[in-house]
């Protein structure tokens, strides 16, 4: 269905965020795109492309640029959890986000979409799992009239940005894809270009309720 998109933006200057934007700004359906973060994004362009400076842990600093919008995109997040104190982890990835889609919500945004991640489940014994699953929940309480929860696996960028283990990571996933198939397909390894192009295009779609997409929907999404 083509429709005029307004779109605002938290997590765009991360590996995903910016594959998200590079889709965004060639999508003929992009009336407005509003990046809000501590940095811009350099090199893309777009007529209805707005940066503002913003404090991620406060809702305050961005909420005036909020009202209009009717899809809202999430991809902020902690690249290496085991970098950072749990503390720091929640703060990041669960209540800013959160701050984030309640204010969303107030301004009237219907559409929400998280950057998520496979296994989310807030009765997890694993923490990031359990905090990711718990972010979920919460997002699901805000009763967006869409809600489109993205979970990854791992995320295959083309360079190593965080050393030797994401180095060994990036080389041995996707040789393990092969052994992946049928319930298990969903924990494959995703190409960051995919991921950030099935985001994107999700948006332009007419849905509503609540959606979980895994390895499987990115591809059919990017295709």
């Amino acid at each position: 269905m083509d429709r005029r998109l307004n779109i605002v933006m938290l997590g765009a200057t991360g590996a995903v965020g910016t594959e998200v934007v590079s889709t965004l700004v060639k999508m003929p359906e992009l009336a407005r795109l509003t990046l809000l973060g501590r940095r811009p994004v350099e090199g893309v362009a777009h007529e209805g492309l707005r940066q503002h400076n913003a404090d991620i842990f406060g809702a305050a600093s961005y909420a005036e640029h909020l009202d209009g919008h009717t899809t809202a995109i999430c991809t902020l997040g902690v690249g290496e959890p085991s970098k950072v104190s749990r503390e720091d982890f929640v703060r990041i990835d669960k209540l800013a986000v959160l701050d984030f889609a309640a204010a969303c919500r107030k301004a009237g945004v219907k559409h929400f979409q998280l950057l998520g991640s496979i296994g989310s489940d807030s009765r997890s014994r694993s923490f990031f799992l359990r905090t990711k699953g718990e972010l979920e929940d919460a997002l699901r309480a805000l009763d967006f009239e869409r809600l489109s929860l993205f979970q990854p696996s791992m995320i295959l960028t083309p360079e190593n940005r965080y050393g030797l283990t994401q180095a060994l990571t990036l080389w041995g996933w996707p040789k393990l894809n092969f052994l992946l198939t049928g319930p298990r397909t969903k924990y494959r390894g995703i190409k960051v270009a995919t991921l950030g192009t099935a985001i994107a295009l999700n948006a332009r779609l007419d849905k509503s309720g609540v959606e979980t997409l895994r390895w499987d929907d990115f591809h059919t999404l990017a295709d």
